[in-house]
């Protein structure tokens, strides 16, 4: 692959690295990222819960948030930003309601706990919400409402982040990538999964693009001028959803995260972040994650219903000439799920030197790759 070879931006492949090779089963995969955080001295419950996250994302094709951010995370350790023992705890609750302080823990540990509490809450109130204060990275934000899916519920999760994404016109970045994740159940079928960045596409793709040696989508990136970029070498930030013309929306939604992320966690906006990259001391992020219980509202029955019809009217829809037949959020995710559990699960080449540095370093056996895909 090249900068100028447009085959890996097929929206419905997910821009993702789902042709790369080589593959490793998902097993070893998940056994050598939790074996490294045990190894870098991690709590079980934080190697656990890193391991879970980013391994979501790696099933599902969102590789920009599976297992390639292990070496990050070992560099935040490393650098005394994420606590090893954790203590979250809770310094406020309400019926509904929740405030935790996660303690500079992994932020996929102290998001898993807040998401349960969420659910907990609804249980009783119908409604759960935690707002999250001195988190971390929590990496695939869709891990967090399938939580609340496997209890029966609505869930969603957002969080803010260091300042990449450049406001509709702005020459410097200012809101983060600032995602947001919302899933719903569906009897009898996989989830309602909707997981995305407001920026364009997320920061870390930038790093798999340049890892892959292959350019970013067009009206996506921007350069250390603010001038748009295929480039992934050249990108340093990106442009809000919507791109150039119609971006407003995009930041707009970005400050939603804001709002909910920091003005409602007492955390720092985005501008005040310290850089992702950054070592030396905690970053202290601010999350948020909702539960909502259907049935507090509607009868299970009539929740369900809705949703199996809105769902097969939406895939019945008739494509148009030269499309792909319509599918609804999560469609894309669950199939390469399917494909990945068979075939195995691509590693892009800087993640797969890294992960032999590791084993190295931790006296480990990297995941090798599935004999014929070297």
């Amino acid at each position: 692959m090249d900068q100028n070879d447009p085959s890996h931006l097929n929206p419905a492949a997910g821009y993702s690295a789902i042709n790369a090779e080589p593959r490793v089963r998902a097993e070893d995969l998940a056994r050598f990222v939790e074996d490294v955080f045990r190894r870098i001295g991690t709590d079980d419950a934080t190697a656990k819960a890193a391991t879970r996250v980013m391994m979501h994302g790696s099933r599902l094709g969102v590789d920009s948030h599976g297992v390639r951010l292990l070496p990050h995370y070992v560099r935040e350790i490393d650098g005394n930003c994420i606590n090893k023992g954790p203590q979250p705890r809770f310094t406020q609750s309400r019926p509904g309601s929740g405030v935790l302080d996660g303690d500079n823990g992994h932020g996929a540990l102290v998001a898993s706990v807040a998401m349960d509490h969420a659910i907990a809450l609804a249980r009783e109130a119908g409604i759960g919400a935690v707002a999250i204060q001195r988190s971390n990275h929590f990496g695939a934000a869709g891990a967090y409402p399938m939580q609340a899916i496997e209890a029966g519920m609505i869930g969603l999760s957002t969080c803010n982040s260091d300042s990449f994404v450049h406001l509709f016109g702005s020459r410097r970045p200012f809101h983060g990538t600032n995602p947001f994740a919302i899933g719903a159940p569906v009897p009898g079928q996989r989830p309602w999964l909707l997981d995305f960045a407001t920026s364009s596409i997320p920061a870390n793709r930038i790093m798999l693009y340049r890892s892959l040696g292959v350019g970013v989508p067009p009206d996506t990136s921007v350069d250390s001028e603010g001038k748009p970029t295929t480039d992934s070498q050249r990108a340093t930030g990106l442009l809000p959803l919507g791109g150039s013309l119609f971006g407003f929306k995009g930041a707009g939604l970005g400050g939603l995260a804001e709002v909910l992320s920091a003005a409602l966690t007492g955390m720092r906006a985005s501008i005040d972040l310290p850089a992702w990259d950054s070592v030396g001391t905690p970053r202290e992020l601010g999350q948020f994650v909702l539960a909502i219980d259907p049935e507090a509202f509607v009868p299970r029955a009539v929740y369900d219903g809705i949703m199996i019809n809105y769902l097969a009217a939406l895939r019945g829809m008739e494509p148009a000439e030269g499309a792909e037949p319509p599918m609804a959020p999560g469609d894309r995710e669950w199939r390469i799920e399917t494909e990945r559990a068979a075939k195995g699960i691509p590693v892009d080449p800087a993640t797969f030197a890294a992960f032999a540095a590791l084993g190295e370093r931790f006296g480990l056996t990297p995941p090798k790759a599935i004999p014929g895909q070297a």
